[in-house]
């Protein structure tokens, strides 16, 4: 994996469409990244195999086996981040995807700048340059997160987090108390002035799943109703 988010990081384009691959293509080079095309999901992963990539686009509509499937064995092979892209109406393929534990996803039609933005976020993430990641932990309620070692153990038990879940738990933790809307949570987490807050819902569920004794009944993730999300010690 590359250190800096931009230094020669190389990215596999995922699709079946030629005038999309192309786009994509070109707006990832005009910044420096290294590229590489498919067009289905046995070639992708065949490519993968061979060479893995810093980072998959992916999209989910592909002949042979679909992008979804093509992500489960991508991640059975490594953690590479994936940004998958989908249809404007498939909201099911979209939340599966980030419910399987997808680093973003951008809808079709969509605009290469807000792609552009979307892959610097998550190859920095992946790379570790989240702010403020000096040594020490945060201890709520059998709840313990390692900053310097980024993991997160509930129990005892160590809890298997995507860098965006961990992101996501600690800049909650680091604001006890203090609810943030949704809106606010993709700009300081994600890093998005703007996109679908639907990614942040998402991955507040999958976190309660894994960092909550009841999820039913979430003790240090908080609804607010009407508002957003806050962290209770």
């Amino acid at each position: 994996m590359v250190e800096d988010a931009n230094d020669a990081a190389r990215v596999l384009v995922v699709d079946d469409d030629p005038t999309v691959a192309e786009v994509v293509v070109r707006y990832l080079e005009r910044e420096g990244y290294i590229t590489e095309t498919v067009t289905d999901g046995y070639r992708a992963l065949e490519q993968a195999r061979a060479h893995l990539p810093d980072l998959v686009v992916l999209d989910l509509m592909l002949p042979g086996i679909d992008g979804l499937e093509v992500y489960r064995r991508l991640r059975a092979l490594a953690p590479v981040p994936v940004i998958m892209l989908t249809a404007r109406g498939d909201e099911d393929d979209r939340v599966v995807g980030l419910e399987l534990g997808a680093d973003d996803y951008v809808s079709k039609p969509f605009s290469p700048r807000e792609l552009i933005a979307r892959v610097k976020s998550v190859l920095r993430r992946a790379g570790g340059q989240v702010a403020n990641p000096e040594p020490g932990e945060i201890e709520a309620d059998g709840l313990v997160i390692d900053l310097g070692a980024r993991e997160v153990r509930r129990d005892g038990e160590l809890v298997m987090l995507t860098a965006r879940e961990f992101d996501l738990l600690v800049f909650l933790a680091r604001h006890p108390r203090h609810v943030f809307r949704r809106e606010e949570l993709l700009e300081r987490v994600w890093g998005y002035t703007y996109g679908d807050t639907s990614t942040v819902t998402v991955h507040i569920r999958r976190l309660r799943e894994k960092v909550e004794r009841d999820p039913a009944h979430p003790r240090h993730i908080a609804t607010v109703w009407g508002v957003g999300y806050r962290f209770d010690t």
